[in-house]
């Protein structure tokens, strides 16, 4: 395992290296989650790419820091990360909240960024009052009296039966979420709106959505894609809000084209 003290947090991430000269993949995850939910994109994209993947703070292994949170708080830990690396010239790869602090990213740190990827995600995620509501209830009740109801947004019906040890496995890193760090990052998302940096953004970007996704739908994420100048669309079937759980040999197909299609680094 790999830990940072960065920006007053330590950060909990991992480094694969490649040949020099390989681009480097950038992976942040979602709210609720932490960075295993890349492993079966990763094993197919090893040694082929540098990869660089952290849990953000409040989530997985990384401390919770001073919660709430702003987005401008997770998108300077991962600025903070790759500049401790030294590493520039990334494509980042976001999913949900992840594919937001891409976003920022690429707005405050374009020497940071090649290019995007971002999927089930937008520019703008849900209203105020959603976000204030499911903060309330999670106070009132833990995330485990609301996990149902996310799970149900986050993968298929197929994915969901009872005898799937996968889904299990994914409700238990859910509701074990520091709950500081699931409510602080619910408010960064509610106070974000990228809306007016999506039409300035200049690297190449794909964003990429599981049709049956019921966090950030098709029509979202097609949204996001028609305001970024240049945008590539590409929707998953069979998947919902986590294609790299559910369709991870997909979801590295379609990273491992774009990334090899991009303009030589400069």
């Amino acid at each position: 395992m790999q830990f940072a003290r960065l920006n007053g947090v330590t950060l909990h991430h991992q480094v694969i290296g490649a040949a020099p000269g390989r681009p480097t993949i950038v992976f942040a995850n979602s709210l609720g989650t932490d960075f295993r939910i890349w492993r079966d994109v990763i094993v197919r994209l090893a040694g082929d790419y540098g990869l660089i993947t952290y849990d953000k703070r409040g989530h997985g292994l990384s401390e919770t820091g001073n919660s709430p949170y702003t987005m401008d708080d997770h998108v300077g830990d991962l600025a903070a990360l790759l500049d401790h690396y030294q590493a520039s010239q990334v494509i980042v790869c976001g999913v949900s909240v992840g594919g937001m602090i891409a976003q920022g990213l690429a707005a405050s740190r374009p020497d940071l960024v090649r290019a995007l990827i971002l999927c089930d995600t937008g520019h703008k995620i849900g209203t105020p009052e959603m976000w204030d509501a499911r903060i309330a209830a999670c106070r009132e009740g833990g995330l485990a009296s609301m996990s149902d109801a996310i799970l149900e947004r986050w993968f298929t019906k197929e994915f969901r039966k009872p005898e799937n040890a996968e889904f299990t496995g994914y409700r238990m890193m859910l509701e074990r979420t520091p709950l500081d760090g699931y409510i602080g990052t619910c408010a960064a998302i509610r106070d974000a709106d990228y809306t007016m940096h999506a039409g300035l953004i200049e690297v190449p970007t794909i964003c990429v959505v599981g049709t049956e996704d019921g966090s950030t739908p098709p029509s979202l994420v097609g949204e996001l894609a028609r305001l970024i100048p240049g945008a590539l669309y590409q929707e998953i079937p069979h998947a919902a809000h986590l294609p790299s759980i559910e369709a991870p040999v997909v979801l590295a197909d379609v990273i491992r084209a774009f990334v090899d299609r991009l303009p030589t680094a400069e």
